[in-house]
């Protein structure tokens, strides 16, 4: 008898809340066989029907096949799970939140009894999930043999980027770039409190706002540029000199809004602090090597 060409990968899925389930959802329906487990059983009951297997364990679902995904709530979680279970010759792809210090740890962990390890970032919410155009992926860092030969898997529900060897990257990554959308979440919600007392339609300041974090992206890219490259003053235009000593205008602003300033004001005294050590020809990169010492 010869093998089936287009036998799929079975997969093992440790952790069935929202996100699990999503993942669950899109190996199933790509027809790859899936065992599951969580800790409250009933979550399985859907997917069982669907034609995943539930194991009554967590330590029954690993021993059922080589690729063990995690999607848990936390660390703690993850060694909780995988305290009873046999995870030697495993390949076992970390899903579930964490730190980079975590995530180097478990590859430790995983080493130590006999497992290879691979870490993941998702970059993406359940609905995105199984949905291409909605552009999710997950950052995966760790061993780069397992993340070669089971990205066709992976990438199933979401695309996939590796980001090196060393097994916190994903999890850098991933915090470094949710950081940075709740940095914007922080500038928009002062700009709506701006105008939340006037007759602005927010519905009208909305595409007007949007169009203007576009535009401010290119910074992005400069800044890079100028980190790697150790001149902050190179092709300036604003120069620091010169924001800092708008910021006054800011605050006044807020103020007569009567809007609380407490999301521009740790922002602001980085930046003064910057020109006081003399920056005052450079933009606004010097900020971050403040944040570093």
């Amino acid at each position: 008898m010869t093998r089936n060409p287009v036998e799929k990968t079975s997969v093992t899925m440790l952790g069935l809340g929202a996100m699990g389930t999503a993942l669950a959802r899109t190996w199933l329906a790509a027809g790859h066989p899936l065992t599951v487990w969580n800790r409250t059983p009933a979550r399985g009951a859907a997917l069982a029907a669907e034609g995943a297997k539930v194991a009554d364990s967590a330590a029954a679902a690993v021993a059922a096949n080589t690729l063990i995904v995690v999607c848990l709530l936390d660390d703690a979680s993850v060694d909780e799970a995988l305290a009873g279970a046999d995870v030697a010759g495993r390949d076992l792809v970390n899903l579930t939140t964490s730190t980079p210090a975590q995530a180097r740890a478990r590859t430790e962990w995983a080493r130590a009894r006999g497992a290879r390890y691979l870490d993941g970032g998702i970059m993406a919410v359940p609905p995105m999930i199984g949905v291409p155009e909605a552009g999710g992926y997950v950052f995966y860092s760790g061993s780069r043999e397992v993340f070669e030969r089971h990205q066709e898997v992976l990438r199933v529900p979401a695309g996939t980027t590796y980001v090196g060897e060393d097994a916190g990257f994903a999890a850098l990554h991933d915090v470094a770039l949710l950081s940075a959308m709740y940095g914007m979440f922080a500038g928009a919600a002062h700009a709506f409190a701006l105008i939340r007392k006037e007759d602005i339609d927010p519905v009208s300041l909305a595409p007007l706002l949007a169009d203007w974090l576009v535009a401010m992206v290119p910074a992005v890219h400069q800044t890079a540029d100028r980190l790697r490259s150790g001149d902050y003053s190179k092709g300036v235009v604003s120069d620091l000199a010169m924001q800092v000593a708008g910021t006054p205008t800011f605050l006044s602003t807020a103020e007569q809004q009567g809007v609380s300033s407490e999301l521009l004001v740790p922002y602001f005294e980085l930046m003064r602090r910057r020109l006081a050590e003399g920056g005052g020809e450079e933009d606004l990169t010097g900020v971050i090597d403040l944040l570093v010492r």
